[in-house]
């Protein structure tokens, strides 16, 4: 009689250690490692360029968009916002512009090394995302600069910003692409 007691105690706790490895297996399923098959990863890549095209230069189009159809407060909003951040960038890169050049370019390198190098994939992953931001954030320097040394009107001001949100949406539709194309390779392979 005892042992069947013990057996089926056994079974109860095997069921339990079953449920637990299923919900293991489970969490590792949605958490996955494997960067370009990993629903997590494409989602990142979504809300990353999603926002970068949203906040042109700190300053988010909804904002652009009243300016331009409205004019008056909310130009007035435009201007003061995509100033005070264009002063902020070109501060940041006047006192501290080596630096993070030096320390963007390491990384870059460091990534490049361990994505073509030695094929680790998630710097592979995290390459085909950095890489084209580097080049949005020279851009955006390019911009902050400009709005500095120009000074350009509220309508002048408003064709700038969306110009350079059109650039950043074409350079984010070919780093998806790329990566999409570079993700559906690796998979196969």
């Amino acid at each position: 009689m005892e042992w069947r007691k013990a057996a089926s105690l056994a079974g109860a706790n095997r069921q339990k250690v079953l449920a637990v490895v299923k919900w293991y297996e489970l969490i590792f399923v949605l958490i996955d490692m494997r960067s370009f098959s990993s629903l997590w990863y494409w989602i990142m890549v979504a809300v990353l360029w999603s926002s970068v095209s949203h906040w042109v230069l700190g300053v988010p189009v909804d904002l652009i968009n009243r300016a331009r159809k409205h004019g008056a407060e909310a130009a007035a909003d435009m201007t003061a916002i995509s100033q005070i951040n264009a002063r902020r960038m070109l501060y940041i890169s006047r006192t501290g512009g080596l630096w993070v050049i030096g320390f963007t370019f390491f990384l870059l390198t460091l990534l490049c090394l361990l994505a073509v190098v030695y094929r680790v994939e998630l710097a592979q992953a995290v390459l085909l995302m950095f890489a084209p931001m580097v080049l949005v954030a020279y851009l955006s320097l390019r911009l902050a600069l400009r709005i500095e040394t120009e000074a350009p009107t509220e309508a002048h001001l408003v064709r700038l910003l969306m110009r350079h949100r059109f650039i950043v949406q074409l350079i984010g539709m070919i780093a998806i692409f790329v990566t999409a194309l570079f993700g559906m390779y690796h998979n196969l392979m």
